[in-house]
């Protein structure tokens, strides 16, 4: 039974949750800052940033992560998870040394103004309505394919860990399928600390405090950061975006919501965040089954979500030593397996239409191989290769 149309959305949202949705969104919270932090920490480092400015440089891309997740989920009533560009973190550890700090900023105001007038064109909602399904499709299990392999990966690590974590998982979703990940993050974390791979020993907790800076612009840093970041982030983060939501049945308009990303990048660059857009691999544990059977209802994983990253910011680098108490292969294992569903999905709307098979084949090979070009990731690739291959195959017939 649904909630009604008209309850307000503070009651409907707690009528919605479930402890699966809790937990989707802790994971994908977790999954989120333990894949990337600690490029921040290097291109901070390297660039000889402050303490003071990296932390309010993480306590910056939390707080937009935050606001827009929750807002816009609320709003479309839809999973819609804001994560910071991965390879625009990247990105940076390279670029962000050769720059004053100040022009550097004043290039993340760069890209945060082109990404605000993409998302108020519209352009980018036409684009997407061009791409066959089959390939957005493939384009999803590519993306997450790498992701859900590393559990195999960890298992040559941890071996003993990861078996108990994945026979867990078969056996819970068995024969209670829901609650299948939560099962299996509380199983993962007794026996870690069962044996002895917990290590709170450099834990503390310390509240973040954010750092203006005022911004300078000068054309070499536009060139070399501002635009890099802005072809990054919509090739390699709004794209693939977009395409999870598709792919799982979300039919939200993506306009308002590359502006809403756009606006809270451009607000909070001054306080060092280099860009907050559409996330993929974190959005598809928010939009799979294993979040709730009810897909009307996943939309409280993404909330969650981002209330975990609004907790997570108010303590700034204080996240990063609490996720290093953990075992790399339990994050990524738990990652892993609450991403099963998105893949089996994609793969199998990938290959429904038989026009659209081989397309979706190539596109899911490219976005599954890592590839990177002109710094730009595979799932960009990805698409560019199947549409092509799609056009060359069935341009001409009816």
């Amino acid at each position: 039974m649904k909630a009604s149309a008209s309850a307000p959305a503070a009651p409907r949202f707690f009528f919605d949750t479930s402890l699966s949705t809790i937990v989707a969104g802790f994971v994908a919270m977790m999954t989120g800052y333990t894949s990337s932090l600690v490029l921040m920490f290097q291109a901070g480092q390297a660039a000889h940033l402050t303490n003071a400015q990296i932390s309010s440089w993480i306590w910056a891309l939390s707080m937009g992560m935050a606001v827009c997740t929750i807002g816009l989920s609320l709003r479309y009533r839809a999973p819609i998870v804001v994560a910071w560009s991965t390879p625009g973190a990247a990105l940076l550890v390279s670029s962000l040394p050769n720059v004053a700090y100040a022009e550097a900023i004043g290039a993340f105001i760069v890209c945060a103004v082109l990404l605000t007038a993409v998302g108020l064109t519209g352009w980018f909602d036409t684009l997407m309505k061009r791409i066959p399904s089959g390939i957005a499709a493939a384009l999803l299990a590519g993306i997450l394919f790498e992701i859900g392999i590393e559990i195999f990966r960890a298992a040559e690590h941890r071996t003993a860990l990861v078996i108990a974590m994945f026979f867990t998982y078969l056996t819970a979703k068995r024969f209670v399928p829901r609650y299948a990940i939560p099962a299996t993050l509380v199983v993962g974390i007794a026996i870690a600390g069962a044996l002895g791979l917990l290590d709170f020993s450099h834990f503390h907790v310390a509240l973040a405090h954010p750092v203006f800076t005022m911004p300078a612009f000068s054309l070499a840093a536009a060139i070399s950061i501002g635009i890099p970041l802005f072809v990054v982030a919509m090739a390699s983060q709004n794209v693939p975006g977009i395409a999870v939501l598709r792919a799982d049945g979300y039919t939200t308009p993506s306009a308002p919501l590359i502006s809403a990303t756009g606006l809270a990048s451009l607000v909070l660059a001054p306080f060092g965040s280099h860009g907050v857009n559409l996330a993929a691999i974190t959005a598809a544990i928010c939009t799979g089954r294993e979040a709730h059977e009810n897909r009307d209802r996943r939309y409280t994983a993404a909330v969650w979500c981002g209330i975990f990253y609004l907790i997570a910011g108010t303590f700034g680098a204080t996240i990063a030593a609490l996720f290093a108490a953990f075992p790399k292969e339990l994050v990524v294992s738990v990652a892993a397996l609450a991403l099963f569903g998105s893949i089996m999905s994609g793969l199998a709307n990938a290959m429904q239409d038989a026009r659209q098979r081989e397309p979706a084949l190539v596109t899911f090979m490219v976005t599954a191989s890592g590839l990177t070009l002109l710094s730009i990731g595979s799932a960009f690739w990805g698409l560019i290769a199947g549409v092509l291959t799609h056009f060359v195959l069935n341009a001409r017939r009816s």
